[in-house]
């Protein structure tokens, strides 16, 4: 009985209790997280090859 008074609670709380984001606030939340996502994956790129070449030029100087 527990079970199915969570589960009625539950799609109480969803359907009349959640505030939902209308399909325009949902299509420029994803958008921003798309830009960032690339904008922080084409920092982690440029670091990463920056610190391939550092290093490439100081193993090249000792070995």
């Amino acid at each position: 009985m527990k079970v199915l008074a969570y589960i009625k609670d539950s799609y109480n709380e969803l359907v009349y209790k959640v505030s939902w984001p209308s399909r325009k606030e949902l299509i420029n939340s994803a958008l921003v997280v798309m830009v960032a996502s690339f904008i922080i994956a084409l920092l982690v790129f440029v670091v990463d090859f920056s610190f391939e070449k550092l290093t490439g030029m100081l193993y090249g100087l000792f070995f």
